[in-house]
């Protein structure tokens, strides 16, 4: 699937640089993956980073896995071979996003480390930022918002993360996040003081 088909095609090269749109923005683009066991608490936390930036004025966009799959990967089931598609695809649209200058949020179950790293490779040294959101499954499954763990143990879901399909925990992620022990809002702050101590923002003066 990563293969170029098309044939004739040529790169063009816009008069904007990132630098000058990072500038305007008052920001440095960045794509801060948050990836975990489902019900683990990403798109809650996304969210709310989101909401915080954009309060102090920031571009900041949310990518979020389900909502992807309503559009862009509408095509795509949760194979271990539509997952990595799945993940390649939000790893190019995040590499647009950030060469736009946007701080984007995304919030996807990424099982595999692989696919991570496939992202990671996409992006500029610093640009991709992997944040582990840690709970353990059975916390996870406590939760269980949409009942999808429940389903999944009847075994009326397959491949589900952490019932029937592995999920492999990042080995050196920039940032981890344990939300059985911290609040969404607690969790944002651990991201926002990141992306201060990156240079991503500055920090607000007192």
């Amino acid at each position: 699937m990563t293969t170029i088909k098309a044939t004739n095609i040529v790169r063009h090269e816009g008069h904007v640089s990132r630098e000058q749109r990072e500038s305007l923005l008052r920001q440095q683009g960045g794509l801060l993956w948050l990836t975990g066991l489902p019900s683990s608490g990403k798109s809650t936390i996304a969210y709310t980073v989101e909401h915080a930036l954009v309060a102090r004025g920031h571009l900041a966009y949310v990518l979020d896995g389900d909502n992807i799959r309503f559009g862009l990967n509408k095509n795509l089931g949760f194979s271990t071979e539509d997952r990595a598609e799945n993940i390649r695809r939000i790893g190019e649209v995040g590499k647009l996003f950030v060469d736009g200058g946007f701080l984007t949020l995304a919030s996807f179950v990424s099982p595999y480390r692989a696919d991570r790293d496939g992202v990671r490779a996409l992006m500029a040294e610093g640009d991709f930022v992997e944040i582990f959101v840690s709970a353990p499954v059975e916390v996870c499954a406590e939760r269980d918002p949409k009942g999808l763990y429940k389903k999944a143990q009847a075994g009326e879901i397959p491949n589900f993360t952490g019932v029937s399909d592995p999920y492999e925990e990042p080995e050196n992620p920039e940032l981890v996040i344990e939300t059985d022990a911290a609040t969404p809002a607690e969790a944002a702050a651990q991201i926002i003081d990141l992306l201060e101590s990156m240079g991503k923002i500055q920090p607000i003066q007192a």
